[in-house]
């Protein structure tokens, strides 16, 4: 799989929101949702607020791919999971608090939880 290139790292990382579509097990998208996203070096990530229980996320694990617009970028990725509790987490939350915590505590806090590091995506170009 080929990386992302500079110019997409730049127009997601600095995009608001989001839009990701995963594959059902027929191939067929599903309908978009809209997130929150932060770039962390050259990789991308989101985080299901609802955890691993959350609609969108459980719908991700039919196929672990699917299609992301943000930025102006429209892109075929593969999901990977994170959730790994440690140096990744902290630096995503940092990129989370960054980019997004001028919002009210009781939204902004909900995307820093136990829950939603737990449920925390790796997009990769494919």
């Amino acid at each position: 799989m080929a990386g992302w290139t500079d110019d997409e790292l730049e127009r997601i990382g600095s995009a608001e929101e989001l839009n990701l579509q995963s594959l059902r097990g027929d191939g067929t998208l599903r309908d978009p949702v809209t997130m929150w996203v932060v770039r962390d070096g050259d990789d991308v990530y989101v985080r299901s607020v609802k955890g691993a229980q959350g609609p969108w996320f459980r719908g991700t694990r039919s196929r672990l791919e699917g299609r992301i617009r943000a930025g102006g970028v429209d892109k075929d990725v593969a999901f990977v999971d994170v959730g790994d509790g440690g140096e990744t987490t902290s630096r995503l939350d940092a990129a989370y608090r960054a980019k997004y915590g001028r919002y009210p505590a009781d939204i902004f806090g909900s995307i820093v939880t136990p829950q939603a590091q737990a449920a925390t995506l790796r997009l990769v170009p494919r």
